[in-house]
């Protein structure tokens, strides 16, 4: 076969004079070669100008056609392969050709039938993406597999993304207000695949029921959400891209961390990084088109929204509700009671009467009871062999002067009577913060002034130099703090009621 050189030789040959016969007499070529090489720059390759079907399965191509054709509206993974047809073929309508035939000709046939797509250009604003995506991580207490909400702009691709224990609709919801505040604005579009926590049903095209929950955040933050048709997470590519990146490159080596704040401000801070990146095929960094989303998306509201999922109990004989498997306790006086439970990700918050009356950090084990020491000491009162006698007194853990009071208290007074003064001094624990109580207790040790009425007073004349309250609540719950009117003085005495430990504390 002539190669490229020998059709240029030919080529020259025949532009400085020299004729055919004479090419083909010092180029040993014949004249339908030189002849050819005279009129194409380069040799063409072979091609075959009709398709060829072995004789042997023409007859069966109608077959194959139909089984290709009925696979479309079959289960995914239920579907024929090229071996699964051959082996048809033979079984039930007796082809006698090779495998090979039948390999050829279904590659050929799904090679045709393979989707395309158009380049999509979307609108500053206008869509936001979101999705999990699963890393593993090493926690001090072992390595776990962690689901990463994302969400990813569609226009600019800027990111944002963090880590929950669970895919629960609580973490959808505490996952996207945690995003809007992070962009600082609301995209007019939010598009998901259809999880279970957020798509109720699916009916035919695009309509979906979503849960309240989710349809309630739409309505806060204005923002139309939409659903990917079934099997078809293609739809929103930029945040599978996201997930991606999620896995190969944040996630690669495997994250070494304390806990899910150390977790999730490394996320924020790999989705900082992204800002000075170019996407492929644009001439502006992500910073600068996230300008353009900014510009033309929409404003955040006045507050944000309370991302909790919610639902009513009863205050059993135990001071506990049942929330899930898990038992959370409540104080005494909301015994068999009616409350509601609101879920947070990371934190449980007991409602009574429109106020907060209990705040758990969330348990994802099964069939566990959270119970705070505080709720039960009006009761201890009344039952002090329970201090003994109870798994939520006997873990309770109180700095080494409280052990060391009741030692001296049992030991002046006896057992029975020493316990009893104990435990008034633990009451105070209703009122009064554990440090100014420590404090007293400290202080009266070293004068050795130990009785529960010394104490008492001293904790009072403490509470006299800061009488104020602060309301806090502890940094790992992520819990969104809710906005309401400022109280009449009047009844001030109903929000010293701590959302961390359901009693009020004091400076």
């Amino acid at each position: 076969m002539l190669t490229v050189e020998d059709y240029a030789k030919i080529r020259i040959a025949k532009r400085d004079g020299m004729s055919i016969r004479a090419i083909c007499r010092t180029r040993h070529h014949s004249h339908h070669t030189v002849t050819k090489a005279i009129e194409n720059p380069q040799p063409r390759p072979y091609t075959r100008t009709e398709p060829t079907v072995a004789p042997v399965l023409g007859s069966f191509m109608p077959v194959i056609d139909q089984i290709l054709l009925d696979d479309r509206s079959e289960p995914v993974k239920q579907r024929h392969k090229a071996s699964k047809i051959y082996r048809r073929l033979r079984d039930e309508y007796g082809y006698k050709g090779g495998y090979d035939q039948v390999r050829r000709y279904v590659k050929k046939h799904r090679k045709q039938q393979r989707e395309t797509f158009i380049p999509l250009a979307h609108d500053p604003g206008q869509r936001l993406e979101a999705d999990f995506g699963h890393i593993y991580v090493d926690f001090p207490w072992g390595r776990k597999r962690v689901p990463v909400l994302l969400t990813t702009w569609s226009h600019s691709s800027f990111r944002f993304s963090t880590a929950f224990p669970s895919e629960k609709l609580e973490c959808v919801l505490t996952g996207l207000v945690r995003a809007f505040e992070f962009f600082g604005c609301v995209a007019r579009e939010l598009w998901w695949d259809n999880p279970k926590t957020v798509v109720q049903e699916i009916f035919k095209g695009r309509k979906r029921q979503m849960h309240p929950h989710y349809a309630a955040l739409a309505s806060h933050y204005m923002f139309e959400p939409l659903f990917c048709m079934p099997a078809k997470p293609n739809e929103k590519s930029h945040v599978e891209n996201s997930v991606f990146d999620l896995q190969r490159d944040w996630a690669t080596p495997v994250p070494k961390v304390k806990d899910y704040d150390e977790l999730n401000d490394y996320l924020r801070q790999c989705c900082l990084k992204k800002m000075d990146h170019r996407v492929a095929g644009k001439t502006e960094t992500v910073a600068e088109r996230f300008e353009q989303d900014k510009a033309a998306a929409l404003a955040l509201p006045d507050y944000a929204f309370d991302p909790y999922v919610s639902s009513a109990a009863k205050v059993d004989k135990y001071q506990t509700v049942r929330f899930e498997t898990n038992r959370y306790s409540v104080p005494r006086r909301w015994a068999f009671e009616m409350v509601t439970v609101k879920a947070y990700p990371f934190g449980i918050r007991i409602v009574a009467s429109d106020r907060p009356i209990a705040y758990h950090k969330r348990c994802y084990g099964q069939h566990q009871q959270i119970l705070e020491p505080l709720h039960y000491l009006a009761v201890l009162g009344r039952r002090p062999a329970a201090l003994d006698h109870s798994d939520v007194f006997r873990s309770w853990q109180l700095p080494a002067c409280f052990a060391e009071l009741r030692g001296r208290l049992e030991r002046r007074e006896g057992p029975f009577a020493g316990a009893r003064q104990y435990i008034r001094i633990l009451q105070l624990l209703a009122e009064h913060p554990l440090k100014r109580i420590q404090k007293a207790v400290e202080l009266c040790m070293a004068h050795s002034t130990i009785n529960a009425q010394a104490i008492i007073n001293k904790v009072h004349h403490l509470a006299q130099k800061q009488p104020y309250v602060e309301l806090t609540e502890p940094n790992h719950t992520h819990c969104y703090q809710i906005q309401v009117p400022k109280p009449d003085l009047n009844k001030f005495d109903q929000y010293l009621t701590t959302v961390n430990q359901g009693e009020a504390h004091y400076v």
